[in-house]
């Protein structure tokens, strides 16, 4: 009966410590505030950009047109937004393929674009400026953006903030998947995974 007890014991134990790191699931960075958000969103497939759930391919080589395959998210205007996921380039023949944007919809055009070259390097295309080279074939890397509107704009990649680009105001969108860049061409598959929304 002792070791019985013993063992339950353990177990609840185990149990509870599980309990006290359930909030650990919930990996924002900059804590404090968030209230989670369930965006809706359109499936955008143009060119020979093809989505099936989370897994987002451009089939082709071309290096013009418009070449996508992304998930667009619904507008936000002013506070504080943050977007994480996790994603995966499953296979990369082409380069300078755009992962994730904020898009700013009063300007009518890109606002921020994370994007991966042949060889892993993350980048910010507006400038140029390396985030990190953690994008190789097969990684799975996290991705976290918070956006403060008419303030700035932060991106973190594996919990560590790498970028920080000064925001107007205005309207705002998320998309996330895969998108031939002006300079950049297929073909490329991209698998994201737990995405999640928060607001403040």
């Amino acid at each position: 009966m002792l070791t019985r007890l013993r063992t339950l014991g353990v177990a609840g134990a185990v149990c509870a410590s599980s309990l006290l790191a359930a909030p650990g699931a919930f990996a924002e960075v900059e804590p404090g505030g968030w209230t989670s958000v369930s965006p809706t969103y359109t499936v955008q497939e143009r060119g020979c950009g093809q989505v099936d759930g989370l897994t987002f391919t451009l089939t082709c080589s071309t290096a013009s047109g418009d070449q996508r395959a992304e998930r667009r998210y619904a507008t936000y205007t002013g506070g504080t937004r943050q977007f994480e996921g996790y994603f995966r380039v499953a296979s990369l023949s082409g380069t300078r393929i755009s992962l994730k944007q904020t898009f700013n919809e009063s300007a009518a055009g890109p606002y921020f674009m994370l994007a991966v070259e042949r060889g892993g390097r993350l980048y910010a295309v507006h400038g140029g400026t390396t985030l990190s080279n953690a994008g190789t074939v097969g990684a799975t890397v996290r991705v976290n953006t918070v956006h403060q509107v008419g303030t700035s704009h932060r991106t973190y990649i594996n919990g560590s903030l790498q970028h920080t680009y000064a925001s107007p105001s205005g309207s705002f969108y998320d998309k996330f998947g895969a998108y031939r860049t002006a300079s950049g061409a297929g073909p490329a598959t991209v698998v994201w995974s737990n995405v999640k929304f928060w607001r403040k």
